[in-house]
């Protein structure tokens, strides 16, 4: 059915698409959340500080 040097790409192709899956899944369940609430926190923070120093002058 395959030959030696066909097994080898099969098992490479399979590989790859298998890695690149479970990064996409990483990705959009707990990086990209992550790094968009953690920079949302981080705003809200820098805003209420600089009301809060306005509001002190």
């Amino acid at each position: 059915m395959f030959e030696f040097d066909q097994y080898l790409g099969f098992l490479a192709f399979m590989t790859i698409l298998t890695i690149g899956f479970w990064l996409m899944i990483f990705l959009l369940t707990f990086a990209i959340p992550y790094w968009l609430f953690g920079s949302a926190i981080e705003s809200f923070k820098e805003k209420r500080a600089a009301k809060k120093a306005k509001l002190e002058q």
